[in-house]
Formats: structure tokens, sequence, C-alpha cells
């Protein structure tokens, strides 16, 4: 609350002794002698607070000092205190807060804790069983709902005569002391431990103020919430709370039902526990005892109808607008339509005239009889005596005023319900105002909490009610109906139909973040306690156990409370006082009665803003003419007339004159016997100018809050305003002036409370928050500018007429013009531009208070800069309203037609060519070109029609002079190009400048336009020729009525962008020079279907060109690529998801849209698969068809169909060689050979599978030819395919193309390495934006892959092996040609040998194809790294590495025999298998596993037969020579010897070494695992025999053969094929050849092995 102050310069030092200088008085007199209170040596007094024979001050420097009668203090019982004691026990802590009950103090430190001394004869100090506490004491205030319990921090306190309240930091108040002014729900006093006052939980506290025995709150307005529909009765009286009285001639509705209930009573519903008086049921709350879902309150402030804009839905609400009663209700229902509104009248008024059996109508309340009063806090159970229902009746009276009754319809029936209630005996006193704990659990939101809830339903209610204003005479507002209850009264339906147009908000558009960083205005006041003299405000005398709310201040905008011994002060931020309860003295500064109901206080002076509540008088401190406050006193009045002392009293608030002569009072402070000023002394005009902002922003508030509720709101009640969008730009003014209006009042009151405070001028609200300020004047600028432009207060002239020459003079003291005869236009148009003179002002002061400070200082620096940012916001809005007046005053001269389609809020002209100093080139002689250039858009008029260019998308430059374009400007649009040419230089330069700042300002979407003929000062801006820009294209052919939104380049769409065509078609990605170029995705809607085509991909000048992705609305999706919008290359076609009625795939070459080439053909609902040519979709000459029932075809094909010579296969090997007419289909000569090798050759026709006509001869060949036959037939197979090398031809292409190359080989090598760099980052640069695509290691990857391997001297090993691992890397990428070339030729592979291909037929055909891939890969290598010798050649050796090698057989040095000179063979196979053959692997090796399966099964059982003897047994069955017999073995480690039953012990580690076969993929890995195996035997046997030794084949063949036995390696026969069929040719011959060798005849012995 109040910081230290840090003294900046030395005027600010000089300054601060004489801030806070203490005067006190004797109360009880007008005519005072304002003292100075001694004994405080210039310390700076911030805070002061009075009880009723003593004082407490608060220094700037934390300290607390006492002084008056203080009998708590030893030693000065008796006496009295007249110079201030300082408080010892508070030393230390730095206070920051004081409050004195009228014999108790308080105290809170900065870390929020609360101290509390002097009399504790009830409780108030918190202490227990101790009548009196003399030293300041802490005391714990602990919340028990947290676990742990947490330690509650406290803001601020107000101690009243025996009690205590205080508010913590998350806006609860916490309670202790005696008496129903706790608020708390007990009966036990005196409560000693702190307690929440759970009734106000979880709703903002803003301030609390105590009374000697009630309490007041101020707390801040829930957010509008959607309207819950009301209940129609009060849930304690059973009153209905919409009554209906039958006049002659209409009905009176009254809602001012007042429940007289104030007491808390148990209620039987326990769960919903109500302590609802007045009318807070009328809001539709459902009020229970924590609200916590509480008050759904409308922003309404006064005004009888509000509308809600959801559909058709309307709401009634009556409500009091009388200033000056006070009395304010405002209630809403919610009715879904007109029709309801009608119904629900009608049945209300029936239901209410049934039970009105008669009126009792009373006029005048009689005052009850003290006895009579239920003074106490809890009545006992009273009896329905007379007396009860008297004091009843004049409660309820007393409530609303001397006119309820006439409009009060409940009368005696009512009354009797509310006894019955009332009287309800109850079996102990205490039930009734226990009744069970209090509702659900408050929400304990913290401040920025609420302020985030509240901004989010202020966003919600921005617009929420209509304003009409209609005054009666009543002191409720009431709707007048017709007699006839059966029709409601037509203007009231209409006023409700017409809820739909108009719906502006005049109570504040309310803005979270203000409210958030200055004083909330939408404020409640709540009160609670004794109400005997009528101090709670509720319009009765009773006590009140819980707090309620004073209705009848809502929507008033109190801003501060005050509460004196029996009387209660609330000040508004329009600078006035409500006031309320007792009167004996005249401190309510009126003398209206009754005193129950807050009612205005009569102050002279200029406004309010502050005010003290002493025990029986009140002080005011309001603004005088100079700005130097004058203080008003009100109450006791002593005169001394000859001795003889008469008590009078003030007839109204008396201006205390001494006061103000001692200085500018800060602070007032009122109390028992004594007043008390704070005063500053005005060093340097600082207090002055701080004391003028803010006395000039409250009357600036008053101003605009006159305007909004005498001008404003009639105006938006008129009818027949204009066309609807004249209606909405009037609205929109009206809801921003309420939000600069309320903003202005927020400042007032937070201005207020910092002249009560420190004064630190950088802690100006002004300085601060400045944004909230400028934005809303900027907002409100805008708002009326636009309306102005169109012609608004023309319009509004005409119908308001009637009102406007009612209210002449008012309209003129409003607006400041004093000029006779002025125009009503004008008159408007002054007044609300009004508020932006406030502007200077702030400024102007701003400057004045820097001038307090040297220069140097930081406060000048930041009051200086603020200064002038006010002054240039002012410049910049006058300017925007000279702009507005400019296009203004041209639509005027403007012809008609074109104004209507032209003329739009936002607006404004720069400047037009009717001055014909712009024309356009080679225009006809007759044409009339004019020109006309807005903010927004450069329109070209002709004769009857003009065409608007929006200045986002149009460049301008001047076109330069040789070119005979003398002063030509060339204007570039989207679709249009022209040259403009001005009449002389000086033309052609304005117009330049005009349109390139018009451009610029469009661009940036500020508007800080240069007027036309403005001075020439600001720098002259060129747009940027490539921007962001929405545009519509209105002729182009292909984009026509498309809208394109992205980016340009010179009138071209250029980089990304998104295209919406009308009819559906969208294309987001990449532009170049005005077509798609590069990556994007395209859908085209598919209006059958409803669904859309998509393609994602690349393309290139318009079109799809490069790879992409296409999904078909039918389901179809085809992935590879595309040229001209076709499908032209390779790629993969999915026909259908499995479950569909024809799944299919396609996987090949595809040109202009149609397959064409090798391509495989996977038909999955007839299991059959395709290999072969295609030519215009259809299957066209040679390929090959397997079926999943083993069915082999391959041979010619022609339009789908077999056609001409083939071979056809069955599973069981019978074999058809011949002519084919159709699929299956045999149609004449050929061979059929059986399994068993008969064959048949002649005439053949049928279906295969079907019966076959033959004519032909049969053959039965001798055993001998048998074998040599049946491989001829299968030999054969193959020859009827498509050559491997003619396969995937595209695949390869399309990677010679990426390499930049036409053809295979053709081309620049180093361009194709460029190509790679660029296919490289440009690839990493589209995933930089996304990072999840890429892993870490690819991205390692990538940085490896940027470095490419050096061709420079000799090629040696060194560098072969640099080649192999960049091509591992390459491989691993799909971003680098060659990697994708990998990837396309994997994913084909397994396509075509996968499922029904998985063929053993297919084995050759599979083999062969890797064998073409290596050659055409390495032809690409050899092309990417030139000096990579040819296929076959070798790479010679250093000597280092082949000296000592020893031959594996020989036992001499190798001298190679086998190969001429020593090196390293360079081979396809050797280079790139380890590369393919892994990602190859799986459907090969099952093809493998599928061929070699009868041998298999065979050597397999061999095998497992074999297996079970031991290990001794085995050796000897091999005829394994006994001296290679291990003789021990290591078994885990420890060596043993070999028994007799000794099992899969020898060799063990030659066994495992061969085991590793299976782990392997290349060739080449497994000869060296067989190589190993080779070792480690010779290691076993050398070890046995320990001796040199040479093996010969005949020895070592046995042994080995045991090896390959006890490997147990299931699939052996395929792992010996697959090396056999791909290992390098040169090694046939080699050592590793020879050992191949061994283990495949090892494969074969052991096939044959008859067991003996």
């Amino acid at each position: 609350m109040f910081q230290r102050q840090i003294v900046q310069s030395s005027e600010e030092a000089e300054g601060a002794k004489e801030r806070g200088l203490v005067y006190v008085w004797k109360a009880g007199s007008c005519l005072v002698t304002p003292e100075r209170l001694p004994g405080l040596s210039g310390k700076t007094v911030l805070q002061a607070a009075l009880g009723i024979h003593h004082g407490l001050l608060l220094t700037e420097g934390g300290e607390v000092y006492s002084f008056g009668k203080l009998p708590w203090r030893s030693g000065l019982e008796e006496s009295r205190a007249n110079s201030p004691i300082l408080e010892n026990t508070l030393l230390g802590h730095h206070v920051i807060t004081v409050a004195a009950g009228s014999f108790h103090n308080g105290a809170v430190t900065e870390s929020g804790v609360v101290y509390m001394w002097g009399n504790n004869s009830a409780g108030q100090c918190a202490v227990a069983n101790q009548p009196c506490v003399p030293e300041p004491q802490p005391i714990s205030i602990s919340d028990s709902e947290t676990s742990p319990l947490l330690s509650v921090r406290i803001l601020q306190l107000a101690c009243g005569e025996e009690h205590t309240l205080a508010l913590s930091l998350s806006r609860e108040i916490w309670a202790w002391g005696s008496g129903c002014q706790l608020g708390l729900i007990t009966t036990t006093f005196p409560v000693t431990k702190p307690q929440k006052v759970e009734h106000l939980a979880g709703r903002v506290v803003l301030q609390i103020a105590c009374g000697a025995f009630h309490s007041l709150a101020l707390v801040q307005c829930l957010p509008v919430q959607e309207m819950k529909p009301i209940p129609e009765r009060c849930n304690h009286c059973s009153q209905l709370l919409i009554t209906m009285t039958d006049k002659e001639d209409h009905v009176i509705i009254s809602d001012s039902h007042c429940c007289p209930l104030g007491i808390a009573l148990s209620d039987n519903q326990p769960e919903n526990h109500v302590f609802c008086p007045s009318l807070e049921t009328l809001e539709g709350k459902h009020v229970t005892s924590s609200q916590s879902e509480d008050c759904q309150k409308p922003l309404v402030e006064e005004h009888t109808l509000v509308a809600l804009e959801s559909d058709g839905a309307s709401m009634l609400s009556s409500n009091d607008g009388q200033e000056d009663s006070g009395i304010s209700s405002p209630g809403n229902i919610l009715f879904p339509d007109k029709k309801e509104v009608k119904e629900y009248l009608i049945s209300l008024s029936e239901r209410s005239l049934n039970e009105s059996l008669e009126k009792n109508i009373c006029t005048e309340p009689e005052q009850p009889s003290q006895e009579e009063q239920l003074g106490a806090c809890i009545p006992g159970t009273p009896g329905t005596s007379t007396s009860a229902l008297n004091s009843l009746v004049a409660s309820c009276a007393s409530a609303v005023g001397v006119r309820v009754a006439a409009t009060y319809e409940a009368g005696a029936l009512s009354l009797k319900k509310v006894m019955n209630f009332y009287g309800t005996p109850s079996s102990e006193p205490g039930s009734q105002s226990g009744g069970g704990s209090p509702g659900p659990e408050a929400l304990k939101d913290s401040r920025e909490e609420q302020v985030r809830l509240e901004s989010m339903q202020g966003k919600k209610s921005s617009s929420l009610v209509d304003i009409r204003e209609e005054e009666s005479e009543g002191g409720s507002r009431r709707l007048s109906l017709p007699g006839l209850l059966s029709q409601v009264s037509p203007r009231l339906l209409r006023k409700v139909g017409r809820a739909k147009m108009r719906t502006v908000a005049l109570t504040p558009t309310y803005s979270g973040e203000a409210d958030a960083l200055l004083p909330s205005l939408r404020t409640e006041v709540w009160s609670w306690g004794k109400g005997k003299e009528g101090q709670l405000g509720h319009g009765d005398v009773l006590p009140r156990l819980q707090p309620l709310c004073v209705k009848s201040l809502d929507g008033k905008e109190v801003i501060h409370l005050s509460a004196g011994g029996h009387h209660s002060l609330a000040l508004t931020a329009k600078s006035q006082v409500y006031s309320w309860g007792s009167n004996i003295s005249g401190q309510l500064g009126h003398w209206n009665s009754p005193t129950t109901v807050p009612r205005l206080a009569k102050v002279c002076g200029d406004g309010v803003w502050s005010t003290a509540a002493g025990l029986d008088y009140s002080l005011f401190l309001a603004d005088e003419q100079d700005f130097q406050p004058g203080l008003y006193y009100s109450g006791q009045e002593t005169t001394t007339e000859n001795n003889f002392y008469e008590n009078n009293c003030t007839k109204s608030p008396v201006l205390l004159l001494s006061c103000s002569k001692i200085g500018y009072i800060s602070n007032v402070i009122a109390g028992g016997d004594n007043c008390l000023v704070l005063v500053d002394k005005n060093v340097m005009g600082y207090i002055a100018s701080l004391h003028e902002l803010a006395s000039t922003e409250r009357r600036f508030y008053f101003k605009l809050s006159e305007i909004k509720s005498q001008v404003l709101r009639p105006l938006l009640g008129l009818d027949n305003l204009g066309n609807a969008n004249t209606i909405q730009l009037l609205q929109e003014m009206a809801s921003r002036f309420s939000k600069l209006c309320y903003l202005i009042g927020q400042h007032g009151a937070s201005l207020s409370s910092f002249l009560h405070g420190v004064k630190e001028a950088r802690s100006l609200a002004i300085l601060k928050h400045s944004s909230l300020f400028l934005d809303s004047y900027t907002e409100y600028c805008t708002s009326v500018t636009n309306f102005l432009v169109m012609g608004g207060f023309m319009l509004l002239a005409k119908p308001a007429i009637d009102f406007l020459s009612k209210n002449q003079e008012l309209l003129q003291k409003l607006c400041e013009k004093n000029e006779e005869n002025l125009q009503l236009v004008e008159v408007l148009n002054a007044l609300f531009f009004m508020p932006f003179g406030r502007l200077h002002n702030y400024a102007r002061t701003l400057l004045k208070l820097a001038t307090c400070f040297e220069v140097a200082s930081p406060e000048y620096q930041k009051l200086q800069d603020s200064s002038s940012c006010y002054e240039s916001l002012a410049v910049h809005l006058g300017r925007k309203r000279k702009e507005a007046e400019y296009t203004l005053g041209f639509w005027k001269t403007f012809p008609g037609k074109m104004t209507d389609s032209l003329r739009k809020p936002e607006r404004r002209l720069i400047c037009e060519s009717s001055n014909r100093g712009l024309s356009l080139q080679h225009a006809g002689r007759f044409s009339v070109n004019w020109f006309i250039l807005f903010n927004d858009a450069l329109v070209h008029a002709q004769f009857s029609t003009h065409h608007i260019f929006p200045l986002s998308t149009l460049w301008v430059e001047a076109l330069s002079e040789e070119a005979g374009n003398v002063n030509g400007l060339k204007i570039t649009t989207p679709e249009e190009q022209f040259v403009l040419v001005s009449s002389t230089p000086q033309e052609k330069t304005k117009w330049l400048r005009a349109i390139s700042q018009a451009v610029d300002q469009a661009l940036k979407g500020t508007s800080d336009l240069i007027l036309y003929g403005a001075g020439g000062n600001v720098p002259r801006q060129e747009p940027p020729i490539s921007r962001s820009a929405k545009y519509t294209f209105y002729k182009d052919p292909r984009f026509k009525d498309a809208v394109y939104d992205g980016r340009w380049l010179s009138g071209k769409p250029h980089g990304r962008g998104i295209l919406k065509w009308a009819d559906g078609r969208m294309y987001s990605g990449t532009f170049r020079t005005g077509l798609e170029d590069g990556y994007g995705e395209y859908r085209v809607p598919n209006k059958v279907l409803n669904k859309d085509d998509r393609y994602v991909g690349y393309w290139k000048e318009g079109k799809m060109c490069g790879h992409g992705v296409y999904s078909y609305a039918t389901g179809e999706v085809y992935e590879g690529c595309f040229q001209d919008n076709m499908r032209h290359g390779h790629g993969l076609l999915r026909s259908g998801k499995l479950t569909s009625s024809s799944p299919s795939m396609f996987i090949g070459q595809w040109t202009m849209d149609k397959k064409s080439g090798y391509g495989v053909f996977d038909d999955i609902t007839r299991g059959e698969k395709y290999m072969g040519m295609w030519q215009d979709d259809l299957c066209q000459g040679n390929g090959v068809v397997v079926t999943q029932f083993g069915l082999y075809y391959e041979g010619a094909f022609s339009t789908n169909k077999m056609m001409g010579t083939g071979i056809l296969l069955s599973e069981d090997d019978t074999v058809y060689e011949g002519e084919f007419s159709d699929n299956w289909t045999l149609s004449g000569k050929g061979t059929l050979t059986l399994p068993n090798g008969d064959y048949i050759e002649g005439l053949f026709s049928g279906e295969w599978g079907s019966g076959i006509k033959i004519t032909g001869t049969y053959f039965k060949p001798s055993l001998y030819e048998n074998e040599k036959d049946k491989s001829k037939a299968l030999r054969k197979l193959g020859i009827l395919a498509v050559p491997p090398d003619d396969k995937w031809k595209a695949v390869f292409e399309e990677c010679w193309n990426q390499l930049g190359c036409e053809s295979p080989g053709q081309g620049d090598r180093w361009k194709a390495w460029d190509n790679i760099a660029v296919a490289l980052t440009t690839n990493r640069r589209q995933h930089k934006d996304s990072p999840e695509l890429l892993s870490r290691s690819h991205t390692q990857t990538l940085e490896s892959l940027e470095f490419i391997p050096q061709h420079i001297g000799a090629f040696t090993l060194e560098k072969y092996e640099n080649i192999k691992k960049y091509l591992i890397k390459a491989c691993d990428t799909p971003l680098h040609p060659l990697g994708k070339l990998v990837e396309t030729l994997v994913a084909v592979y397994r396509m075509t040998y996968v499922g029904v291909g998985a063929n053993r037929r297919l084995l050759q055909e599979a083999v062969r194809e890797i064998k073409s891939y290596l050659k055409r890969i390495f032809q690409l290598v050899r092309f990417l790294f030139p000096d990579l010798p040819e296929e076959g050649s070798t790479i010679p050796f250093l000597a280092t590495e082949t000296k000592g090698r020893r031959s594996f057989c020989s036992g001499k040095s190798d001298s190679r025999s086998e190969s001429p000179e020593p090196g390293y063979v360079v081979t396809s196979f050797g280079l790139l298998l380890p590369v393919l053959l892994p990602r190859l692997y799986p459907p090969l090796f099952m093809l493998y596993a599928l061929e070699n399966e009868r041998e298999e099964d065979i050597y397999w059982e061999c095998v497992l037969r074999l297996n079970k003897q031991t290990d001794m047994a085995l050796l000897s069955f091999l005829g394994v020579q006994a001296k290679f017999w291990p003789g021990t073995v290591s078994i885990l480690g420890e060596s043993r010897k070999v028994s007799s039953n000794t099992k899969d012990a020898c060799f063990a580690s030659a066994v495992e070494c061969l085991q590793q076969i299976s782990t392997t993929f290349t060739p080449a890995d497994k000869l060296k695992v067989i190589q190993q195996t080779f070792e480690e035997i010779s290691q076993n046997v050398l070890e046995t025999l320990q001796e040199d030794f040479l093996w010969s084949m005949d020895d070592l063949f046995p042994v080995f053969l045991y090896v390959v036995l006890r490997a147990r390696i299931r699939n052996l026969g395929s792992e010996v094929h697959l090396i056999e069929d791909l290992m390098d040719p040169y090694l046939q011959h080699g050592e590793q050849g020879i050992m191949f060798t061994t283990l495949k005849a090892c494969y074969y012995q052991i096939q044959h092995e008859k067991l003996t």
C-alpha cells in the first residue's frame, strides 16, 4: 500500500519535509482552529486513525505513534498523552497500515502480520481472557481449509467498538470480537480466534469499514454470466418477486420486492443454505451462504429494457433510475422468444390477481416504537402477535420508503405467509442462526485468477443491453400495461422485438486489463451488524448476521466506504456521497427521510473525493475552484451565546474555512472527540499540480458520464436512426465511449487514492499504464471518425432534432461551445470530439510535474517522455479528425451512384485527380479517367464504371525520362499494368509519393497518413517490392475468382502462399512468378463422392512435376513421379484397401498418365501377380504371371491376355511349352511334360485345369535320358521373361536425371556433385522447420555426406575404403540421390517377390535382378568416382600388407599362383552387395528356402539322426583318424577328459563359429565365417598333436563334416546356393573357394549318407 519513499533529488528532499503534517481539532463545531500536533519533529505521517479519545499515526519509516487517552498503557491509565508516544514493540516491523477502534488499535506489517492492543473486553484484540492488552501483540490468522495450515497475509484492518475485521491478500474478510457485526455464523462470543466471513468467501472484497456496531464491505461485482431463470418467489418469505397490480386502465408491474427477513433463519433445505434478503433472488442467483455461484449481475446501470443478443431471446427488466431516492433494483427474466414474454406476463398477472384478495395500500409507514423493534441480533421465537406483525409491516414499509405500498402487491395474504414462515417454532434458539455449515466451499481465487476470468467474461458480455430511458413518477420504476390483461402492450412487444438490432452496452464495456491495474468501479456494498438506526441501508432497522448486498447502491460505482458511530457513507466515482443511518446530528448531510436507505448528501463544492465518518458527524473533502481541497463538516453545531450553550445541527455540510489556510489536505480522519487532517505544503507547485490533475480528471469523468446518460443513451433509444450500418457504427462509438468513460472513472478513483498515499510521481497510472490510455483514446477516435465519415452526425441530426432542440443549453454546456445559433450537427460533432482535448491537459500537467525535478533525474525523463507521448497522440488524433472531415467533404461532392459502393467507414481520401492532373496513357480522346487514391485502394473511375485496385497488391514506379515517357508512373497490379501520365513533374512527384506512402501504410497496417498538402518533412518510404497480401483474382483465366493469400513479388505471387478457387480447389505451397512452383499441397473436391482429391508434392511452372503423392477421392493412392500434371516416370498405385472390392497394386513405369514399360501388378483379389511389359495401361509384350496356387507362366502377352508362345508350370512340375490364345488357355502346337519325364507333343486346346483336348503323340523316355530332360525344361525358365536389364529403367533414369544427366553416363561429373549438394541442403532446410522428422543419427549422416572423397594421385586401397564408406552413408538417407535409388529398388524388389511373388520358380529371376542392380549402380558410382577402376581390375596391395601371410593348406608363404599379381580385385559385388543385400535379404532368402525345401528336409532328418550319437561314436562313424580326436575339452572353462559319453564338446569353438553363417548377409561375409571355422579346426588339432601339421583333403573332410553336423544349420542348402549364386567370380579358385567347395560337398554327403 505505502512504499517507502526514495528521495531522488534535492528538490524532492526539500519537499519531503513539508508532507504529511498533522493538524488536530476538537469535533462538534464549525468554527475550529486546527493545531499542529506537537512532538513529531519533521516526520512525514502517511496515515492516521482515531478512536473515541485517542489516535494512532503511521510515519514514513513504518513507525507507529499513539496519542490521547491510552488507559491500557501502564503509567498512563488516567492521564492523557498530548504528544505522540512511539510504540516500541513495533520497531523493526515495517508497518504499512494502522486502524483504531473506539478503544482498541491494530497495525499491519509489511509481511502481512496483524498486531492488536488496547481494550479487549469483547475479544476485539483476538486475545482470550484478558480484558486489556497493553502492548501490540501479534495475532495468528490461519486458514483451516488449507492443509498444512497457512498463515493468512493481511492487507487492511478496520476496527469498531467491539469487533475487528481484516482483509486478506486473497481478498477475503476475517473477523473477531463480539456481536452480529462480525458476520460469522455463531452465537458464542467473544470470538478470539480470527474466523473467515464465509458469506463473502470467493468474492473479491476491495475495502472494509467498521462502524461502532456495524460493518461494511466494498465488493467487486461478479462478471456477468449466462442468466439463470429467476425463481418466481423469494426463497424466504415465499412472496412473488414480480407483482402485478391492475389499475383502472393499466397494470403496474413491480419488482421491488423487499424481503423483511434480514435475520439468518435455519432453512429446511440443508444443501442450499440461503440467507436471502431483499432482492437478491431477483437476479437469478441461488444465494448460498458461501455465495460461490453468486449473482449473475447484469451490467445494468439505469435502464428499463434489457435485450440480449441471443437468438431472439429477450429480457425484461424494470429498474429504478431515480438517483435521489437511491432505491434501485435491477432484475431480469430470460425468455427464449417474444411469445413466451407474452405468456409469462399474462400468467403472472392472472396469478397475482387470484392471490391478492384485497389491496392493502398503506400510505404512511408508522415508525415502530423502540420495544417493538427486533433489536436483538438473534431473535427468540416470536409469537405471531400484533406487535410483531406491526413491526413487520413497518419494516417492510420503511424498506422501500414511503411510496412502497402503492406498488406492493402482497397485502395481508403475503404478510400472513411471512408470519407463518417467520414464526416456525424451533427447538433451541441457536438453531435459527446456525442451521448447519455454510454452503459449498467457496472458491479462493487470487486476484489474478479473478481478473483473468472477468476479462474473459467481459469479452463475452461486451454488448449486452439496449438502453431505454423511461422516467416514471413512482419511487420504483414500473412498466405500464393496458388494463386488458389478455393483451400485452404493443409498444412493449415492439421494444422486445427490436432487441435484435440495437444491442449496445452503455455500461462500461468491461475491460479486465484495466480492472487489474486500476480500481474497479463495478462494485457492490455489503453491510451487516446492528441496524437500529438504519445504518445498514436495507431500508429497515433489523440487525443482520450475514453480509447482505445494499441493492440500491448497485451500479452507483462506489469506490470508498466510511462507517461512523451509527451511520455510513459511500463515495462514488462521480464524486458524490450517499449517506444513511442515524441523522440525529445531521451527520448525513441531508434531511430526507427515511434515512434507512442511501441518499445523496448535499455537499457544495466541485465534487467530494474523500470522506470520514465520526461518532456523530461526517467530514467531506471536496474540490474547490483553485483545486485546493476544501473540508466540509456535517454534524453537531455548538454555539455560545450569552454564556449559554446551544446545540444545533448543521442544515447542510459547512465549509471549514480555517482548514483551507493550512495547506493541501490529503487525508481526513474522524473519531470521537477529535478530527484530524494530514496536510502537504505545496513545494514548487508539485502538490498543486497533482491535485489539479486529480480534480480535473474527476470533473472530466462527471462530464463524460453526463454525456453518456443525457445524450448518448437517449440518442440510442430513438427510432428510425437510419440503416443498420449507421446504427452499428453508432453503437460501436457508444461502446468505445463507454469504455473510455469507464477508464477515466477508474483513473479518477486511482488518483484520489494516489493523493492519500506517498505521492511518488513514477507510480502515477498515466505513466505506468500509459498504453491503456493511449489505446482507449485511439480506439474511440477510430470509431468516432468512422461514424463521421459515413455522415453519421448528419443522419443523427434528423431523428434527434426534437430531443436536441429541447436540450440545447445542456448540449452547449457539455460541448463547451458558447457561439450562438450553432448547427445541431456541429454541436454533436463538438460533443463527441470533446474528449480528445483531455490529452493536451495530460501533457501539460505532466510537464508541470516534470519541472519539479532536476533535469538529470529519471523522474524528469519519464514525465517528459510521457508528456510528449500524450501530446503527439493528441496531434495524431487531430490529424485523423481532419482526414475524416476531408473525406466527408469529398463524399458530399462525389456523384451519388458510386458513393454507396465505395464509401466505407475506415476508408479515407488521400488525393484525387479531378484537376486533370493525371490521365491514362493511350486513352481515347473522349474517355474520362478519374483516379482517386484512398488509404486502402486506388480507384479508377470512368463514366459509369469504376475499378478498385487494393493498395496492398499495387506496385508503383516512376518511368525513366529517356523512353519518351515524360512524367509517367507505371502501376502494376496482379492482373493489370498501366501507365499514368501526369501533367507536370510536380504532380508526378506528388502522386508517386502519395501512392508509395499509402501503399506502405496499407502494408504496415498503421494509419499515420500524411494528409494531402501536409508538410513534406516525413522521409519518403519506398514500399517493399516483396510483400505479403491477400487478393481475389477477377479475370485471369486460370485463377478467376480465386483468392490468394501469401507472398508477392512485383505483382506476381512468389514464395509461400495459399490459393483458393471458387469451386473449392485449393493450393497451399510455394509460388514462383505467379505460378505454383516448388513443394505444395493441392486439393480438388470431388462433388460425387463428397471427398477431396489431394496431391502433395513438387510443382513446376504451375503443373505437377517431380515426385508427389496423389490421393484420389475414390481411395486410390499414387505415389511417384509426375510431369505436366500427369503420372510420368516411376510410380506406385494402390487401389482400394485389402477389404475393399478390388484391391490391387501396381508399381512400375508410367508414360503420360498410362502404365507403360516394365511394371509389377499385384491383383490381390485374384491372387495373381504379373511382372512384365505394359503399354497404354495394358499388359503387352513379355511377362511372367505367378498365382497363389503355384501356377507359373512366362511368355508373351497381348492386350492384357496371354497370347503367343509361353511356358506354363504347375506346382507338381508339369510343364507345357507352346501356343496360348487367352489367359490360361492353350491353343495350338505345344509339348506337355509330366513330372516323371513322360511328354506329349501335338495340338492342344482348352483352359488349364478344366480338361484339355489333345491331338498328339505320347513319349516315354528311357531312364538314362530322364534326368537330363527334366532339367532341360526347367533350365529354359526366364528366357521368355523380361531381361533383367530392362526392368526398372525409369528408376535408374530418375536417378541419372537427378544428377543432371540426360542419359546414363552422359553428363558433367561436377554438375552431378553440385546437384547432390543442392538436394541435400534443400531437403535439410525443408526438414529444419519440422526437426522431429530427422533423428539425430540422420542429421549426423547428412553432415558427414557434405565431404566428398578426394580423387588426386594414384588410386589406393584407402581411397577405395573411403568410397565404400561414402556409399554406405549415402544409401542411409533417402535425401541423397543414391539413397533414394536404393530405397526405391528395395521397395520394388519387395513388391515383386513378397506375397504371391514368393514362388520358388522366381528364384533365378530374383538373383538375376540383383546382379543387374549391381551392374547399373556400379555404373553410377564410376560416373561419380571416375578413378575407381573398372569391374574385375585389381588395386595393388602395398608391400607390407602381403608379407608373412601363411597359406592355409600349403604352409609355405603364399605366392598367390591363381592371380597374376597380388592385389584387391574391384567388383560391383564387393563394393555394393554390403549396401544392397542386407535390405533385400528377407525376400531373397525366402525364395532360396522354398526352392531347396525338399533337399533340406532330407538333410535335416539326417542331421537330427546323427546328432543323437555321442562325440566319440560320431567321430568314429565319420571315419575321423584317431590322432585328430581331442583328448581333453574345456567345458565351462575347466578342462576335462573326453569320455565315451561326452556329447557336443569336441571342436565346440569351430561349431560355434560355423553357426555364425546364418547371421551374415553377403557371400563375402559368409565365406569369411567358413574360413574362420577351418582355422578353428586346425587350431584344435594343433593343440592335440602339438606339432606342425599339413592338412590333406582326405584328413580334413571327415573332421569338417563332423563340425557341419554338430552346427545344426537348418537352411544350410539355401546358404550354400546363395553363396554360389552371388559370390565374387574371382574367389572361386582361391582359398575361400576351396573351403566353400568342401562345405558344399559336406551338404551333399549328409543328404546321401546311408546309415549303417
